[in-house]
């Protein structure tokens, strides 16, 4: 995963901060087509884009997961699907 900004946990691991996206490693660009040199991106080669998730939701530090990211990876499994709560007649 690639993030624009990092911070450093209680164990001394450098963690992702700010706007988060998914990255396949060997490749130089995000799964929504950003150019990680670019747009300055830093690489997380030890964090899972599953693992950004739950940072995300778990975490007191902002972090701002892309949504262009997140369909292209096959969605956020935890969360229901969507559904109309008022359908039209």
């Amino acid at each position: 995963m690639a993030a624009s900004s990092d911070w450093v946990d209680e164990d001394g691991i450098r963690q992702p901060r700010g706007d988060t996206h998914a990255w396949i490693p060997g490749t130089n660009q995000t799964l929504c087509g950003l150019p990680l040199h670019r747009t300055r991106l830093a690489r997380f080669h030890h964090v899972l884009w599953v693992d950004a998730l739950w940072l995300a939701d778990t975490s007191d530090q902002r972090i701002a997961v892309c949504s262009r990211c997140v369909g292209a990876a096959g969605g956020r499994r935890d969360r229901p699907r969507w559904t109309r709560v008022n359908p039209r007649p």
